[in-house]
């Protein structure tokens, strides 16, 4: 009876086992949050003008920098950062966008850490992502009449950090439910304690940056706090009311210190949280939209 008892519990170890590393073999593709280059251009593929999409990389400082372009070189470029967990591929519907596709070139970045761009390797520095960004943005200035940015959570941060340091390149700005208040958003008890036990070991290296990037936002962010009037290009800022990640504070912070923007709206979303890129995609592509316009007169007079 013992023996039979002893392996019934055995048994169940086992299935409990299986369904334990069945469980982080999902966590870890889903927390990747990135395709193949392959995968991701066969995604994109499915767009009304035919257009392939690129996949490319640029090196400097250290790093790889890799990102996605599709559309007409001749149009103005939209230039889209995620947030964090995320990459490129965040962007993926806006990128086969048939009025987007219409009006500009479309551009997304792998953040550092992210995607392909030394996937798992942190870097905190807001103001060294910008850089890396800005010398992809320069290298593709030349060949549009207007470029505007797209920044949703920290990619926010970094949008606005670039359009501080080189508001030279930056027609216009989309801040969307953006990160750039010091203390004003959600940190889970979950980022403590899995980067510093042997938790951070077992999860994707994207968690690992995105805890990396949560515990050193707030001095960013304070970096950055009186750069503000820095940036010239015409910016719109959208957030929802409810975000309960990134609270709406931030949004009115933004709109305080814009004090040199050739143009700003602000609009703070009734009963919407953090996800407007699937409840307000209409909105992102109509200020995208406005952006584009504002921006090309803008880029005329500079």
């Amino acid at each position: 009876m013992k023996t039979i008892l002893f392996k019934a519990i055995r048994k169940k170890r086992y299935y409990a086992l299986l369904l334990a590393l069945g469980f982080l073999a999902w966590v870890w593709s889903f927390m990747d949050m990135r395709l193949s280059a392959e995968a991701f251009q066969e995604a994109l593929a499915d767009n009304p003008y035919g257009y392939q999409a690129d996949v490319c990389a640029i090196e400097g400082d250290g790093r790889t920098l890799c990102y996605t372009e599709i559309g007409n070189d001749s149009l103005p470029l939209i230039v889209f950062i995620h947030g964090a967990p995320s990459s490129s591929s965040f962007w993926k519907d806006m990128l086969k966008d048939s009025l987007l596709l219409s009006k500009a070139k479309l551009l997304a970045v792998d953040r550092p850490g992210y995607g392909y761009s030394g996937y798992g390797k942190p870097e905190t520095s807001v103001r060294k992502q910008a850089s890396l960004i800005a010398r992809l943005i320069q290298e593709k200035s030349a060949l549009h009449s207007a470029i505007i940015l797209h920044g949703s959570s920290y990619g926010g941060t970094v949008a606005a950090r670039i359009a501080m340091d080189f508001p030279h390149l930056v027609d216009g700005l989309l801040l969307q439910s953006a990160s750039v208040a010091p203390g004003k958003e959600k940190t889970y008890q979950f980022t403590y304690i899995t980067e510093n036990t042997w938790l951070r070991w077992l999860l994707p290296g994207s968690i690992h940056v995105a805890n990396q990037e949560k515990l050193t936002h707030q001095i960013e962010l304070d970096s950055m706090a009186n750069l503000w009037n820095r940036i010239k290009a015409a910016v719109v800022v959208l957030h929802g009311k409810s975000d309960g990640l990134i609270y709406p504070e931030n949004a009115f912070f933004a709109q305080e210190r814009l004090t040199n923007a050739s143009f700003l709206d602000v609009k703070v979303l009734e009963n919407r949280k953090h996800d407007l890129l699937w409840t307000r995609r209409d909105l992102l592509i109509k200020s995208l939209e406005q952006l584009l316009h504002l921006g090309e007169k803008q880029a005329l007079n500079r």
